[in-house]
């Protein structure tokens, strides 16, 4: 009788290892799917955990992954649990965890044995791959991106620069014999006033070089300790008449105490007025405008926001591209944003960009805190 008992364990805990190894390599199949989605990964692995446990008609399991939550159907909570953490490089990520929400005659071994225990911490280890893997493979991206992005403004810059250079002495010329038409005696005033347009025009078309100039950082910087508060404070009154005339609400909170920058002022104030222009046309119909300063131990950060049309994916990958602009003719150059992108680079700062259709945008440079070299 003894023998039968004995003989009868044996096999059933021979099939509740047979239940898990077999769970485990349906697990690893799916982790092995690089055609998957992340989160049909999780889903799958989900919907393979109850039939792993010694009572699979009453176990439910669920995946918690940041805000994403993966179960089973009819998932049910239960006081009876079995859990694991998912750790990515030592950070917790999420949960893996089973439950048994009911206790019946069949039950005589308790809920959960121990061998279970080891196995949901094998698939959070199993998830915690997957999850590890994918995030490793997007941060490769983002970075193939961003390198690919860095090339084509380094290249961009390099041509810029040439034409800038090639471009400056002709419009020298041109503004200058405008400018001495102008002076002579007897002028009829119809030739005065196209003279007048091709000064103005020469002056524009000066303007543009001069921020290609900036965008290939080959105009000289005379850098100097700077406050970004002073700045933002010496460009209010301006801002203000500006928000007026587009009917737009200018607010700024501005954090005393804030430490000075080794920055070039003229720069740094070009960098705001570009962000502010670009905000106002982003805001037709009037909106909110916030001007903001930051600071930490290492960086100063200026943030300008607003509550304006916001840009789409494509808009903002190519953001930063001279002369790319969805502004009808007439109403920009595509120069204002790689300008900003240009100055803040060569001041060794960073820029963010975060922007919601319909909702607004918001750019937030990080500028070193230094003294001057």
């Amino acid at each position: 009788m003894n023998t039968d008992i004995s003989s009868n364990s044996a096999e059933a805990a021979l099939r509740e290892r047979v239940k898990e190894l077999s769970c485990l390599y349906d697990i690893a199949r799916i982790v092995g799917r690089h055609d998957m989605a992340l989160s049909e990964i999780l889903q799958g692995i989900v919907d393979l955990l109850p039939r792993a446990w010694q009572y699979p008609e009453i176990t439910y399991a669920r995946i918690v992954l940041a805000d994403q939550i993966y179960t089973t159907r009819d998932f049910r909570e239960s006081s009876h649990r079995l859990s694991s953490d998912i750790r990515v490089a030592g950070i917790k990520k999420g949960i893996v965890e089973v439950c048994c929400p009911e206790e019946n005659a069949k039950i005589t071994n308790g809920i959960f044995l121990e061998e279970e225990g080891n196995l949901i911490e094998a698939v959070a280890r199993e998830v915690a791959f997957v999850v590890g893997t994918r995030e490793a493979e997007a941060d490769r991206e983002k970075l193939h991106e961003q390198l690919q992005h860095a090339d084509r403004l380094a290249t961009i810059g390099i041509l810029s620069s040439g034409v800038a250079h090639e471009l400056n002495e002709p419009l020298g010329s041109i503004l200058g014999y405008a400018q001495l038409a102008k002076k002579c005696p007897g002028l009829p005033r119809q030739a005065k006033h196209d003279i007048e347009k091709i000064e103005a025009a020469s002056l524009h078309a000066r303007e543009v070089i001069r921020n290609l100039m900036l965008f290939a950082r080959q105009a000289p910087s005379q850098k100097k300790s700077v406050n970004l508060n002073d700045i933002v404070q010496e460009g209010l009154y301006f801002f203000a008449a500006r928000c007026n005339k587009y009917d737009v609400a200018l607010a700024h909170l501005l954090e005393p105490g804030i430490p000075y920058i080794n920055a070039d002022p003229a720069q740094m104030n070009q960098v705001l007025v570009n962000l502010v222009v670009n905000a106002l046309q982003a805001m037709p119909d009037g909106g909110q405008l916030t001007l903001q300063t930051k600071k930490s131990k290492s960086h100063v950060s200026l943030i300008v926001s607003d509550t304006g049309s916001g840009m789409t994916d494509d808009v903002l990958e190519n953001l930063f591209i001279p002369f790319f602009t969805t502004k009808d003719i007439g109403q920009g150059t595509g120069l204002g944003l790689p300008v900003v992108h240009g100055i803040v680079t060569s001041h060794g700062g960073s820029l963010n960009v975060k922007s919601v259709v319909g909702r607004g945008t918001s750019f937030e440079i990080h500028l070193p805190v230094g003294k001057l070299s």
